[in-house]
């Protein structure tokens, strides 16, 4: 038997953001049987940012997003020195 994938929940806190003059997508989402909610932050060069933590709430995920973009600063979020970029095709 193939089990189903669960439905996706989108926040309507998910949003688009101008830092430092940078635009970022702030996705956060959590599959319909969870509770916690999931972050993603994709910057201008379409490279995903996942945290590893759940969040209780998805404005605590929003503040989180928000407020590391801030304190890194745009360039130094995007810099990727620990991403592994997927090949482009």
């Amino acid at each position: 038997m193939i089990e189903e994938e669960p439905n996706i929940v989108t926040s309507g806190k998910s949003q688009r953001v101008i830092i430092d003059g940078y635009p970022f997508s702030i996705e956060i989402y959590r599959a319909e049987t969870d509770q916690n909610w999931m972050l993603e932050v994709v910057d201008q060069d379409g490279t995903s940012h996942v945290w590893d933590d759940q969040f209780a709430s998805d404005k605590e995920a929003r503040d989180a997003a928000v407020q590391t973009i801030e304190e890194e600063g745009a360039i130094a979020f995007m810099r990727g020195d620990n991403v592994i970029r997927f090949p482009e095709r």
